[in-house]
């Protein structure tokens, strides 16, 4: 099992869900260029090139694997599935976009641009998208990890992810048909921007794709609700043919 982070965090986004996981999957936990210990590209990338770039490492497994991504992590985790199939048993996309609104479009352009302009500035207003206003206990803890990777990311590595983020809405119709893949979107139910509405619309047109959505969950679900996203993916992908590790 492949885990892709979303952007400005780093592999050990994914430290809620690995002991869970790690029971019965062998798991490469990813870097993204710019992002942890993984040095950034020399020039503005496209999602090619981090598709690319992963499907390096996935070509020299001993067979196909199962990829799991987070935010932009998942938006690569289907273009995998969708450029690269025989890469790819199945596909797990996490709190994904997909067809964004006119007004979610602006808002994470300006966004990038910002960040594009002025490098990594206050995570604050981010945080509180992911977290809300005031986060208690577990949620503090996972808080204070994503602030200290959001103030520490290479600044290069992070702009350069926005902006594809943000520039990317997801594949079309026609490229999603043609995922052959089993495919199991999850989303959590008080996510604002990556709705469970988007995810269903994903799966609905996914040839073997099905939706769960997570009660009392934002955006950082694979650290606020770890254990429950690990379950679903244990009993979707756990033991079954080449998607078993």
């Amino acid at each position: 099992m492949v885990l892709i982070h979303g952007v400005g965090l780093r592999s050990q986004a994914w430290s809620r869900m690995v002991p869970f996981l790690e029971k019965h999957f062998s798991l490469i936990l990813v870097d993204l260029p710019g992002h942890g210990d993984s040095a950034p590209f020399e020039k503005q990338p496209s999602l090619d090139d981090y598709t690319d770039r992963i499907s390096q490492g996935l070509s020299k497994l001993e067979a196909p694997a199962i990829v799991v991504g987070h935010s932009m992590g998942a938006l690569i985790a289907l273009d995998l599935a969708f450029k690269h199939p025989q890469l790819v048993a199945a596909v797990s996309p996490l709190n994904t976009v997909f067809s964004r609104s006119s007004d979610a479009e602006k808002a994470v352009i300006a966004r990038a641009e910002e960040i594009q302009a002025n490098g990594i500035s206050d995570p604050a207003p981010t945080l509180e998208r992911w977290f809300g206003t005031d986060p208690q206990d577990e949620l503090l803890s996972a808080s204070q990890d994503c602030h200290d990777w959001l103030t520490t990311v290479d600044p290069v590595g992070y702009a350069h992810a926005y902006s594809v983020f943000a520039t990317e809405d997801g594949l079309q119709d026609g490229e999603l048909k043609t995922i052959k893949c089993p495919a199991l979107l999850i989303t959590g139910a008080d996510e604002p921007n990556s709705t469970p509405d988007m995810s269903h619309a994903i799966s609905e047109r996914l040839e073997k794709g099905r939706t769960i959505i997570v009660k009392n969950a934002r955006h950082m679900m694979p650290m606020t609700h770890g254990e429950t996203v690990s379950d679903h993916l244990i009993e979707a992908f756990a033991g079954k043919g080449e998607a078993s590790a």
